[in-house]
């Protein structure tokens, strides 16, 4: 396991090898609904079986834009460079850490005050500044991240295109220009207000430890942040869609139990700076 001295450098070299981009508040999601609403990627699909069932990385990465576009439609970026630069940098390291580094993995934060995280094909992961601020420590956001980065690695919203019916539909939007197509839109809204399957979710749990362990953090922050939604109310606003859209907290940490007893015990229990201060830091 990497010593905390080599995780605040590899997070600096992220930052620094970022900042041509970081300069900018969109982090190139800007860019990419530019490039979204001028992609056609008609040519690069033959029919809907083939292309839901072996999705190449281009493919993969085509419908994750046209998902990111669909919440950056109903939800813009919040207009703080800093807090998107510390995202952005977190979230890579994280990400630098699994089986598909090279993805074009990119972090936002919506400018949203409900508790919150999506993630696309692709490696599009969004974060809510409601569920930011809602974060203790830099281990409990982390666990998020990782959390929403194994659904990337485990492909679980291609996996949910197939099997919601929608494969042909959105196949055919895919033949005319990205981000043009209503019915395009409308599949993947439908996709992301039904949410994924729970086996998904549990999946997703299991990796975001993992992940965040492989990171240099205590493991127990995703389950810091369950534990939290689990004295929450499923009829607050800002937890709705959060319970909506995925198991109750309890069945997600009884899973977890199952699996963490006695498995972490010697992994870091470095929970990081408290994010006000790492936004402080970030902000400079």
């Amino acid at each position: 396991m990497p010593s905390m001295k080599k995780i605040t450098l590899a997070l600096t070299l992220t930052l620094a090898t970022g900042a041509a981009a970081a300069q900018s508040n969109d982090f190139g999601l800007g860019k990419l609904l530019g490039g979204v609403k001028n992609l056609n990627v008609g040519s690069i699909l033959e029919n809907g079986t083939k292309v839901f069932s072996e999705p190449t990385e281009q493919q993969e990465i085509a419908l994750g834009q046209e998902f990111a576009s669909t919440l950056l439609g109903a939800r813009p970026l919040l207009n703080n460079p800093g807090v998107q630069r510390y995202v952005n940098t977190l979230g890579r390291w994280l990400a630098s850490q699994t089986e598909r580094p090279d993805l074009p993995w990119t972090f936002g934060v919506l400018n949203d005050d409900g508790y919150n995280a999506f993630a696309t094909p692709g490696g599009y992961i969004f974060v809510t500044k409601g569920l930011l601020d809602s974060m203790r420590n830099e281990a409990e956001l982390a666990g998020v991240l990782a959390h929403e980065i194994g659904h990337v690695l485990r492909k679980h919203h291609l996996k949910a295109v197939r099997v919601s019916g929608l494969a042909g539909l959105i196949e055919e939007g895919l033949r005319t220009k990205v981000g043009d197509n209503p019915q395009l839109t409308e599949a993947t809204k439908n996709i992301i207000a039904k949410g994924l399957d729970k086996t998904d979710e549990y999946e997703a749990d299991r990796l975001g430890v993992v992940i965040a362990a492989r990171a240099g953090y205590d493991p127990f922050g995703l389950p810091a942040v369950l534990q939290t939604l689990q004295g929450q109310s499923a009829q607050d606003p800002a937890f709705t869609f959060m319970f909506k859209t995925h198991p109750s907290p309890a069945d997600r940490l009884s899973e977890l139990d199952a699996l963490m007893q006695g498995r972490f015990d010697n992994s870091p229990a470095n929970s990081g700076k408290s994010i006000k201060d790492r936004l402080k830091e970030f902000s400079r």
